[in-house]
């Protein structure tokens, strides 16, 4: 497994995470890591007839959980040379079935990206959580999802929200995979802080449920065919769409 760094920026998170991936695991294209200097470059990869890219920011490559995020998206590199169906399949296809002949926000249809984002990441750290620890990933999944929930001990009152500028519906359904994933691999005490902060989000939207898209992430097959993954996705798009109050938004066909 090849891997080569480009860029300012450290090689050891990198080369350490190939060493820990390839015990179990292989890639049969080279990996091209590129360090960004802009800070709010988001940890993605990318894929080429003959070679991956892993793009990360220079803060994200020099924190502690470079290693992590590295073996995070080895994992999807190894899913897509698999052909596994959660990183095959097209989103216009699931969308298409999903929604036939429905007006979405064009809001709406955005996060519904990021579900199926989710649904990758599921079957990438199905791979992930079985060559590293996971203690690194509760804490990550713990702080992101406390930066989206104020830390206000009261309730909501007046209509103050719980949660602070993120969208209230995507928080819950944040916080549902958070703990789908954790529980998955039993990697999430039932005393976490996750699950405080999963309450917090819940309460702070009527229309997105953490405890019925906790079920819904959960009951992801462990290995589906592209149908029975098909069919998951499409269902859990349009439970987060029907979920929505009716908004009169820009919307997208």
């Amino acid at each position: 497994m090849d891997v080569l760094v480009q860029g300012a920026g450290p090689t050891a998170p990198f080369l350490g995470a190939r060493d820990v991936f390839e015990i179990d695991h292989d890639l049969s294209k080279p990996v091209h890591v590129h360090v960004r200097e802009n800070p709010d470059e988001r940890t993605w990869a990318g894929h080429h007839d003959d070679h991956h890219v892993l793009n990360i920011s220079r803060k994200a490559a020099t924190s502690a959980m470079a290693r992590e995020l590295a073996l995070h998206e080895y994992a999807h590199m190894h899913r897509h040379e698999e052909g596994h169906p959660s990183h095959t399949l097209s989103m216009d296809e699931v969308l298409f079935l999903a929604l036939p002949g429905r007006q979405v926000e064009r809001r709406v249809l955005t996060q519904c990206y990021q579900l199926a984002n989710h649904a990758k990441d599921i079957y990438a750290d199905d791979i992930t959580l079985t060559v590293g620890p996971a203690d690194k990933l509760a804490a990550f999944l713990e702080s992101e999802l406390a930066a989206a929930v104020s830390d206000r001990p009261e309730p909501a009152r007046d209509g103050h929200r719980i949660t602070a500028g993120a969208d209230p519906g995507m928080t819950a359904v944040n916080a549902a995979f958070a703990l789908a994933l954790l529980e998955r691999h039993d990697a999430i005490s039932p005393t976490s802080r996750l699950y405080d902060l999963a309450h917090a989000a819940d309460e702070d939207t009527p229309h997105v449920s953490v405890d019925e898209f906790r079920d819904r992430f959960a009951s992801f097959a462990d290995d589906p065919d592209q149908s029975t993954y098909r069919r998951e996705l499409v269902d859990l798009v349009r439970a987060y769409v029907d979920s929505q109050p009716t908004t009169n938004g820009p919307a997208a066909d």
